[in-house]
């Protein structure tokens, strides 16, 4: 593949464009959710987020995206972000991964997700990878989303490159939604 071609599916993966297609390798309900600890950051701080921890509160989504500051990244942060408060309800914490530095995430965290929920930096994609989200042969996630639950297996999963598609279908599965 040449880089030219290469560089302009990675654009159109990353601004939503290319053709959305179900991931087959992605995890399934009942999977034990691989456990992960991460640099991430909420409004501009950050702090080490670790899933066995959060498991200890509630349920947890995790959703991977591919790139901040993009498009369908920046529009599927602010409905996370609007959403709060109804994950909250239902003791569910949100956190975000991408392969972004943190020095990225630091400004995301504040604009895009308002400052109301961590995002955490994959950069070497090791927990991409474990939840099979990765973007093929790049160093990117595809769009993913899982619920895992208390017990720390896989409970949902959304998996679609439509990025205004997540929100509403992890608050139904969480029994948030409408």
């Amino acid at each position: 593949m040449t880089p030219f071609i290469r560089s302009a599916l990675v654009t159109l993966s990353v601004l939503g464009l290319a053709a959305a297609t179900p991931s087959l390798a992605a995890l399934k309900v009942g999977d034990k959710a691989p456990n992960f600890t991460v640099p991430a950051a909420t409004d501009g701080d950050v702090k080490d987020f670790s899933l066995q921890a959060a498991l200890k509160t509630g349920p947890v989504v995790v959703y991977f995206y591919p790139k901040a500051f993009t498009g369908g990244c920046s529009l599927e942060a602010r409905q996370f972000s609007q959403a709060i408060p109804q994950f909250k309800a239902k003791h569910v914490t949100v956190i975000g991964l991408s392969a972004d530095g943190i020095d990225v995430l630091k400004d995301f965290s504040k604009k895009d997700c308002a400052g109301k929920f961590p995002v955490g930096s994959d950069s070497n994609v090791a927990v991409t990878k474990s939840y099979d989200a990765q973007m093929g042969a790049m160093n990117m996630s595809n769009r993913i989303s899982y619920v895992i639950s208390k017990d720390g297996r896989i409970a949902f999963v959304h998996d679609s490159g439509d990025a205004s598609t997540h929100v509403a279908a992890l608050l139904k599965a969480v029994g948030a939604g409408k």
